[in-house]
């Protein structure tokens, strides 16, 4: 089967918010090493790290899409790379790095991290567009993934404006986020050409086995998703850290002393 052919515009937006999503994590690595004391040199190096890996994975997925090694055919090789890309998101934000992350960059900036699924969701109605990809994984069809990238840019500038005591409401909307997500990734393997497909307007999802769009779920989903595990992590410790450590710390709590 060809690949599907794309306008120019969307090709190169699409490689472009690639590239972009990595260098978030990648500032985000040496930010957060900085905020948590590390000297220039030492975050730097964490960086270069998290640089080099993000450059290997995304050329690893691009190469094997673009000799396509990834497919729906028997055996269908391209849904080993959904739980791949769950492992790699758990194993990166609840590893040591992620939990650098979660506990050192401000729980704005983890908020509002998820803003670029805005963009994402652009360049996918751009694709229902122009015939690349079927209508339900848009926000022309079942895909409402978009509220999670507007809600984050709104509740990520609130957040920023002060020191907001604000755990249930983050909590809420990471939840509502990470359901969104799910839900457009249900959508987007039911109406690939397998056994499991449900949607059965053309075109099937078959071009996220092209590259670049293999990126949608090699990076885009797997950022979105490691983004929501590590907000829970920061909620996480910040309910420990608020539990008071003895009787007399919570009668003082309660009494607001």
């Amino acid at each position: 089967m060809s690949a599907p052919v794309a306008s120019s515009a969307l090709r190169i937006s699409f490689v472009g918010l690639t590239l972009f999503v990595a260098a978030l994590f990648i500032a985000a690595v040496y930010w957060s090493a900085r905020r948590g004391g590390a000297d220039r040199r030492a975050a730097f190096r964490r960086s270069a790290v998290a640089a080099a890996a993000s450059v290997a994975w995304i050329a690893l997925t691009g190469m094997a899409a673009a000799r396509g090694a990834l497919h729906f055919e028997a055996p269908p090789t391209m849904l080993a790379l959904f739980p791949a890309v769950l492992a790699i998101a758990l194993g990166l934000a609840l590893s040591p790095l992620g939990k650098q992350i979660a506990l050192g960059l401000p729980l704005a900036a983890l908020v509002g991290f998820q803003g670029f699924r805005v963009l994402v969701e652009l360049l996918l109605h751009r694709a229902y567009v122009e015939g690349l990809m079927p209508v339900q994984m848009s926000y022309s069809g079942r895909n409402f993934d978009i509220v999670t990238g507007i809600t984050a840019l709104i509740l990520g500038a609130w957040l920023a404006t002060g020191d907001r005591r604000a755990r249930g409401l983050v909590f809420a909307w990471n939840t509502l986020g990470l359901g969104l997500l799910v839900n457009v990734v249900v959508v987007a393997v039911l109406s690939a050409p397998t056994p499991l497909r449900v949607f059965m307007n053309e075109p099937s999802n078959v071009w996220i086995t092209y590259a670049p769009w293999v990126w949608l779920p090699a990076v885009l989903v797997l950022a979105a998703l490691s983004g929501h595990v590590l907000v829970y992590r920061r909620l996480a410790a910040e309910s420990v850290a608020a539990v008071p450590t003895t009787p007399h710390a919570g009668a003082r709590a309660a009494l607001g002393r």
